[in-house]
């Protein structure tokens, strides 16, 4: 394993429960930029820990007010103890057609662009930012997506943007997270750093 993905998921156990008696952990960063590979691959060195994907809550009208959709179907029961149960969206029909459940695990990983918002950071053990340059995430994104959805990504770029100048998350990261050839290297972010 990636050693400083196994000294991160140390670091994350080792971490106070933040909402009720989980700790949640966001990965935020441009459209791109590698997050969902990223939790994915953290999970794993966290033992299995779940993944939220903010891609299940936001729809189309809604690309970042989904706020208060996951503060009431996720945030809300987690931090009850309880099982969370939320709307998964479908990209393609436009509409949610399908509900996943949420244990409150030790350690739940939210990952999606405004995972680390301002709504959310009073609920957050840890927040990490994948540091990749907007113009490279979206590049590489829509690289990724192909031409049959450049409609969309015309209007993302400016969504996005507007998103993180009105709630930026990069400036309240715990850790910087880079993606290399060969694995990750995470580096004290601007939260901790001052």
């Amino acid at each position: 394993m990636d050693h400083d993905l196994a000294s991160l998921a140390t670091r994350l156990h080792a971490l106070p429960p933040s909402c009720g008696p989980v700790r949640l952990i966001a990965v935020d960063g441009h459209a791109g930029s590698g997050k969902t590979t990223f939790a994915a691959d953290l999970a794993g060195a966290l033992g299995g820990a779940p993944v939220v994907h903010t891609d299940d809550l936001a729809t189309h009208e809604e690309l970042f007010a989904w706020s208060d959709r996951f503060g009431a179907q996720v945030l809300e029961p987690l931090a009850r103890g309880e099982t969370a149960r939320y709307g998964v969206y479908d990209w393609v029909r436009g509409e949610f057609t399908g509900q996943r459940e949420l244990a409150p695990a030790p350690l739940v990983l939210v990952e999606g662009v405004g995972a680390g918002r301002r709504a959310l950071r009073p609920y957050l053990a840890c927040l990490l930012w994948m540091e990749l340059a907007s113009e490279h995430s979206w590049e590489r994104g829509q690289l990724r997506d192909g031409p049959g959805l450049s409609a969309f990504w015309s209007g993302w770029i400016p969504s996005e943007r507007a998103h993180f100048t009105a709630d930026p998350s990069r400036p309240y990261a715990d850790f910087l997270v880079h993606q290399g050839e060969t694995g990750y290297e995470v580096l004290v972010g601007p939260s901790a750093a001052s």
